[in-house]
């Protein structure tokens, strides 16, 4: 079982930047990939951001040139930055964590809000 803690999450401004930390424990060394969802309000959940082991990485659209996910892989936490935020930022962003091997995620965070405002 891999335990993930997500937070940073709160209100931001229009163009303002967040940090979001999400860190893992128990087994941890079954994690290749870790990541961030989020889900709006009446909107299917979306893959945000996620970074394999290998230093791979992959963004939606929607955030790229705005949003940077890292690892620190001796803390077991993954970041992602949030800049240039706009209000269709806001949502719930989730952590997650795929094993070597699985396409869905195996492990979930229980999520953190964050609203951008105008």
């Amino acid at each position: 079982q891999v335990q993930l803690v997500e937070s940073g999450g709160g209100l931001v401004q229009v163009g303002g930047s967040l940090r979001l930390s999400c860190a893992a424990s128990g087994s941890i060394f079954s994690i290749n990939a870790m990541g961030w969802y989020r889900q709006a309000p009446g909107k299917q959940r979306e893959l945000v951001a996620a970074a394999t082991s290998g230093d791979l990485t992959n963004y939606a659209d929607s955030v790229k040139g705005r949003f940077t996910i890292s690892r620190d892989d001796a803390k077991s936490t993954v970041y992602l930055r949030m800049d240039n935020v706009k209000p269709e930022d806001t949502a719930t962003y989730y952590c997650a964590s795929w094993k070597l091997g699985s396409l869905e995620a195996d492990y979930w965070g229980q999520g953190t809000q964050v609203i951008v405002s105008s």
